[in-house]
């Protein structure tokens, strides 16, 4: 954004819903030009995202059912962080829930917004490596139906170039991780 320019003013919010995960709100808006109007928007308190890659260079994703896209979605595993939990603590304890590794090295890959035409939501990603089997996985949440896979780099991007249901933050944080895999 160019230095000086005028942001909108807020003149409104509303709490439309507050639920578990997200709150959703709309909000009213005067913009620099003085227009006026509504704008939606999901409050979310954010995701952390893991790249997992094994010694042999595989990298573990789950493909789990995503209720809003009717299928099952091919991911890296992630989590939303709890209230005031650091980012790295969430995908910590995901890693091991929805994979059954533990990952002794951790670098970060960056972070970014997920959809910010309507959401605040950012995700946190990194990289895990140095893996470790867990004996004993920790119970997946009730809520999820998880099937672990591994996948050579040049398998992940051909299922992406081939229209393979892949999420958006794991795309990205493919292409982040991609220059770190030899």
């Amino acid at each position: 954004m160019p230095l000086g320019r005028e942001l909108p003013q807020l003149l409104r919010q509303r709490l439309f819903y507050k639920g578990r995960k997200f709150n959703f709100e709309v909000n009213s808006l005067r913009l620099p030009n003085t227009s006026e109007g509504e704008w939606e928007c999901i409050r979310h308190p954010g995701g952390a995202l893991a790249v997992p890659v094994t010694a042999e260079g595989q990298l573990i994703l789950v493909r789990q059912y995503r209720f809003a896209a009717q299928g099952r979605v091919l991911e890296f595993p992630a989590g939303t962080l709890e209230p005031n939990e650091d980012p790295l603590v969430t995908i910590q304890r995901e890693i091991q829930e929805e994979t059954g590794y533990r990952a002794h090295k951790w670098q970060k890959l960056g972070e970014f917004f997920l959809a910010p035409g309507y959401s605040d939501e950012i995700i946190y990603a990194y990289l895990a490596q140095d893996l470790e089997k867990l004996e004993t996985p920790p119970a997946q949440d009730a809520d999820e139906d998880i099937e672990t896979l591994l996948f050579t780099p040049e398998e992940l991007e051909k299922a992406i170039v081939q229209g393979e249901p892949v999420d958006a933050k794991s795309i990205a944080s493919f292409f982040l991780v991609r220059p770190l895999l030899v």
